[in-house]
C-alpha cells in the first residue's frame, strides 16, 4: 500500500496563477490543505494465457468463473463508478478462453459487465467479482447494442448504464444475491433522428447519466469532424413501432441541443472591435454532471490561449464558471455527490503542454484555428499523461492546483505513481465521499521501443495485464450524507429544443475574416488579423495574426510581441491538421516570460485521433528562466 501525505508540486511559479474568480461564489474559501490518501490496486478476474477456447483452465480459475484478456483493446476494459453502498465498482471487461457449451463456464465469454468488490470482501462464491450480464437469456437482451463503454450505476442501484444499453435487475440491487441472470434484462438505448426522411437510431457517444436517473447528456460527431452536445430524458418503450430498433428499448426524448444562439461564441465583434465573453456557452464535449446534477460539466471554448480546461454551466440559470486553470490539459472529470470536490484526469505535472500553454493570460485568439491541435498533443498515441487530481469544488485558483491522488511512491515499475501507467476515463467518487476509483493502462505498442526513446515496460500486474483498477481511500474523511438531487427540467431554459428532424441552427456570431482590435481589460491592445485562403471571406479563415502592445487582462501580466498561425486541414481526413506557427511574445510584471518559435517557425502535423507528435522547427516557452520545450517527435 502507498500513502499520499503531501500534494504534488503543481504550481508553475509563485504568483503566476489567475486570482480567485468570484463570478459564481461571493465568498470563496481558501484552498484546502493536502490530505492523506491510501491507494491500492483492486483484484480483477484472472488473465487467460491466450484467446483460445478453453485457455481459461481450472489451474487459472478453479471456480470456473471466467478469465479476461491481457491486452487492453478498444473499450474492452473500462471502469465506471460505485454502487450506492460504496463497496462495489462497475467495470466492463472482455472474457476470453471460455470452454465450449454446454460447459457452465462457457457463459464467461466476450464483452461483459461485472461488479468488483471494493471493501476487501468476496461474493458468496469466493470471487471478488460478479458478472451481471453473463447468461442473461437471449429473450431478455434483444438487439443488444455493441457499444458498451462508460458503465455507470444508477443512483437507485438496480440498473446500470452500459454504453448504449441499460441493464435492469428488476428492482433488485445489482450487488445483491437476488440480482440473477434470470431477473436481468438488457435494453438498447434509442435516439430517434431523421435522415433522408427516415427515422433511425442516432449516434450518441460517451453517454453520461444525470444523478436523477432520468436524464442523460451525450455528444455526437458531425460528418465534417465537428461535435454537438445534447441533453434528454430517458423513457422506456416496451412496444416501439417506429425506427430501426423494434424491440423493448429506452428512448432519449425531450432532447435539447446544448446551444444558445445568443451566447455561442467566446469571441465576437462589434464593428472592428473584438469582445471576449466569459459567459459564452460553447459545449464542445459533454463530460458529465455535478454531484447534485445542478451543473453540466464540459470542455468548451478556451479561456486562455492553448489551455484546454473544463467548465460548468448551471442547468437552469445558464451561469458559466471555469473549473480548471492549470496550463496543462484536463479532460475526464467526476464530482462528489455533494459538489464539494471533483477529481480530474489531467496532464499537470508532466509538462506535456507547457511549451505552448505555459505563458498565462494570453487571450484565446489563435485558438480560433489551433484548438484541435492544442488538444491533440496531450497524448502520444497509446501513451497518455493523465494522472488523477483531487480539487475542491471551487476549482483551481491562486496558486492552488489541487493534489495528485497517487503522488506518493517510488516511481518504480508497478508503483501507484509509475509514469508508464496512464489515467483513463472516467474516475468516480463513492456516494459517501470517502473513496475514489480510477483505472489506468500501461503504455504499449508503437509508443515505446523502436525509434521512440521511451522503453516498453513489462506490466507487474497479474498475468501481465495491461490495465489496472485503482482505489483511493481518503482516510481522514468521515462518510457524508447524500444531498437531494437537483430537480432539472426537461427543457433547459437556455438550450434549443431538438425534436427528431430538427436542423442545426446557423451560427451568426462567428467572427469573419478581417482586421480587428482587442482592448486589454487592464491596459493596452492587440491588433488581430483573420485571413482566408479563399476569396469568400464569409467562409471563415485559416490564418490568425496578433500583435500585442502593453496588453493586460490581469493586473501584472503585460504582453508585448506578436504571433501568427496558419492552420490547414489535410483532407480527406478532417482530423489531420498542419499548423505553421510563428511566435515572439514577451510577458513582464509578475513574471518574466517568453513564448518564441525558431526563426524558421514551428510546423506541426498531427491527427486528432492518432495523437502522434511530428514537428519541424521549435516552439519554446520560458518562465522565470525555466524552459519548456516541445515533445520530441514520436513521443
Amino acid at each position: 500500500m502507498h500513502f499520499v501525505t503531501a500534494s504534488l508540486a503543481l504550481n508553475i511559479i509563485a504568483g503566476a496563477a489567475l486570482p480567485a474568480r468570484k463570478a459564481l461564489y461571493y465568498d470563496i474559501p481558501p484552498p484546502p490543505s493536502p490530505e492523506p490518501i491510501e491507494v491500492i490496486e483492486l483484484p480483477l478476474p484472472p488473465v487467460a494465457p491466450s484467446l483460445e477456447t478453453g485457455a481459461c483452465t481450472l489451474d487459472i480459475n478453479p471456480r470456473k468463473t471466467g478469465c479476461i484478456q491481457r491486452e487492453l483493446g478498444d473499450y474492452e476494459f473500462q471502469a465506471g463508478d460505485f454502487s450506492p453502498d460504496g463497496n462495489h465498482i462497475i467495470v466492463n471487461v472482455k472474457f476470453v478462453g471460455a470452454p465450449k457449451a454446454p460447459d457452465p463456464a462457457s457463459i464467461y465469454d466476450g464483452e461483459q459487465l461485472i461488479l468488483v468488490k471494493a471493501d476487501g470482501t468476496t461474493f458468496n462464491n469466493g470471487d471478488t467479482w460478479k458478472c451481471l450480464s453473463c447468461a442473461v437469456p437471449e429473450g431478455q437482451q434483444k438487439l443488444l447494442d455493441p457499444q458498451r463503454d462508460y458503465p455507470h450505476v444508477f443512483r437507485s442501484g438496480d440498473k446500470a448504464l452500459w454504453g448504449h444499453n441499460v441493464l435492469d435487475c428488476n428492482g433488485h440491487q445489482l450487488a445483491s444475491d437476488e440480482c440473477t441472470a434470470q431477473d436481468t434484462h438488457i435494453y438498447p438505448i434509442y435516439w430517434a433522428v431523421i435522415q433522408d426522411g427516415v427515422e433511425k437510431n442516432g449516434a450518441p457517444r460517451e453517454l453520461r447519466l444525470h444523478p436523477d436517473d432520468i436524464h442523460f447528456g451525450w455528444s455526437s460527431f458531425t460528418n465534417s469532424g465537428g461535435q454537438n452536445t445534447f441533453f434528454g430524458r430517458l423513457q422506456f418503450n416496451a412496444n416501439p413501432e417506429t425506427g430501426n430498433i423494434l424491440a423493448p428499448r429506452y428512448e432519449l426524448v425531450d432532447v435539447n441541443l446544448l446551444y444558445d444562439p445568443a451566447r455561442s461564441q467566446r469571441l465576437t465583434a462589434k464593428g472592428k472591435k473584438i469582445m471576449i465573453h466569459d459567459d459564452a456557452i460553447g459545449i464542445g464535449e459533454l463530460r458529465g454532471f455535478s454531484g447534485t446534477g445542478d451543473e453540466i460539466i464540459y470542455i468548451g471554448p478556451t479561456w486562455e490561449a492553448n489551455n484546454i480546461d473544463v467548465s460548468a454551466i448551471h442547468v437552469v440559470t445558464g451561469v458559466v464558471r471555469r473549473l480548471t486553470e492549470h496550463p496543462e490539459y484536463t479532460d475526464p472529470i467526476a464530482f462528489s455527490v455533494d459538489n464539494k470536490w471533483f477529481v480530474a484526469m489531467d496532464t499537470r505535472g508532466s509538462n506535456r503542454q507547457m511549451f505552448m500553454s505555459g505563458m498565462r493570460h494570453i487571450p484565446p485568439l489563435i485558438d480560433l484555428i489551433t484548438v484541435t491541435v492544442a488538444s491533440s498533443t496531450r497524448n502520444n498515441g497509446n501513451r497518455r499523461f493523465f494522472q488523477p487530481i483531487l480539487i475542491d469544488g471551487y476549482g483551481d485558483r491562486g496558486d492552488y492546483f489541487g493534489q495528485q491522488v497517487n503522488a506518493e511512491g517510488d516511481g518504480s515499475a508497478g508503483a501507484v505513481n509509475d509514469p508508464n501507467w496512464n489515467g483513463r476515463a472516467d474516475p468516480a467518487f463513492s456516494h459517501d465521499g470517502t473513496k475514489i476509483v480510477y483505472w489506468q493502462a500501461i503504455v504499449t505498442g508503437r509508443e515505446c521501443g523502436g525509434l521512440n526513446p521511451l522503453p516498453c515496460p513489462v506490466p507487474t500486474t497479474q498475468g501481465q495485464r495491461e490495465y489496472r483498477l485503482m482505489l483511493a481511500r481518503l482516510t481522514s474523511r468521515t462518510p457524508q450524507p447524500v444531498p437531494p438531487v437537483f430537480d432539472v427540467p426537461d427543457q433547459l431554459p437556455w438550450a434549443t429544443p431538438f425534436p427528431p428532424g430538427s436542423n442545426f441552427p446557423k451560427d451568426s456570431q462567428r467572427l469573419v475574416a478581417g482586421s480587428y482590435t482587442l482592448r486589454g481589460r487592464i491596459s493596452g491592445h492587440a491588433i488581430v488579423k483573420l485571413t482566408s485562403s479563399t476569396s469568400d471571406q464569409s467562409r471563415g479563415y485559416d490564418t490568425v495574426a496578433v500583435n500585442y502592445t502593453n496588453y493586460a487582462d490581469v493586473e501584472g501580466y503585460i504582453l508585448n510581441g506578436w504571433e501568427k498561425v496558419t492552420s490547414t486541414i489535410l483532407l480527406p481526413n478532417p482530423w489531420d491538421t498542419l499548423v505553421d506557427w510563428y511566435s515572439d511574445i514577451e510577458e513582464t510584471g509578475v513574471v518574466s516570460a517568453t513564448k518564441r518559435t525558431s526563426p524558421d517557425g514551428f510546423h506541426l502535423q498531427i491527427d486528432a485521433v492518432a495523437n502522434i507528435f511530428n514537428a519541424t522547427g521549435t516552439l519554446t516557452t520560458t518562465i522565470n528562466g525555466v524552459q519548456y520545450k516541445q515533445p520530441a517527435n514520436g513521443t
